[in-house]
């Protein structure tokens, strides 16, 4: 399994032969400039909620690819009333994918598209592949129902929100951590403005301190498992 982060929170993950994207918010990031999303491959592309900073391109990137849209039941028939193909799943419910098993999770945030209509409500993932493990906690604030991912899933990363204001910050990761059971943390939703810009060299002190590694890749920048 092969995770490549392309800024704020959106990431590749290649499972097999298999292109997932999640949360696409590439053209709009300035900070992402150096990553065309006309040459991104994507064969899924899984939506967290429908906020602007994790929708923007996927559309455009659907368009090209086919890609199969999977999120909540509000945002895949919002894609699919426009033609998309898509995939509706629901808090608690899991799937069987060619790539994988993937579980939709409770998360603690808003949920609305940009133009004010209803967004279901925000959600996680917890993908299943290749003998790997993986949380994608999407937009959250700290919440005890993480607890219930270990008690089924033993994960081999957890990729948390780090950025503060809008989500978790980095002492409530922390304990995101202990309680998906996972020391290995690949932080997201962070440094994109003002509001969620944070100090690289004390996050990655703090879960040091408490013997968790967490990572910060740069844009472009990709980790296998």
């Amino acid at each position: 399994m092969k995770i490549t982060f392309y800024g704020h929170a959106s990431l590749g993950i290649k499972i097999g032969d298999v292109n997932l994207l999640v949360d696409p918010f590439i053209s709009a990031n300035p900070k992402a400039s150096a990553i065309d999303i006309n040459t991104l491959k994507a064969d899924y592309i899984l939506v967290t909620h429908a906020h602007q900073d994790h929708i923007v391109d996927v559309e455009a990137i659907a368009k090209r690819t086919n890609a199969v849209i999977i999120s909540n039941f509000e945002i895949a028939s919002h894609y699919g009333n426009k033609g998309f193909e898509n995939h509706p799943m629901n808090h608690g419910g899991s799937w069987d994918f060619e790539f994988g098993t993937v579980k939709y999770v409770n998360a603690i945030h808003t949920s609305s598209f940009p133009d004010g209509s209803y967004g279901g409500q925000p959600g996680g993932f917890v993908i299943e592949g290749e003998h790997k493990n993986i949380y994608i906690a999407g937009d959250t604030a700290l919440t005890m129902d993480m607890k219930l991912i270990p008690l089924q899933t033993k994960l081999d990363l957890a990729i948390l929100p780090i950025g503060d204001n809008f989500t978790m910050g980095v002492d409530d990761a922390i304990l995101a951590s202990d309680f998906v059971e996972c020391d290995k943390i690949l932080g997201c939703h962070y440094d994109t403005f003002g509001y969620i810009e944070i100090n690289h060299e004390e996050a990655k002190r703090k879960f040091f301190d408490k013997d968790k590694d967490l990572m910060l890749l740069g844009i472009g920048e990709s980790i296998e498992l």
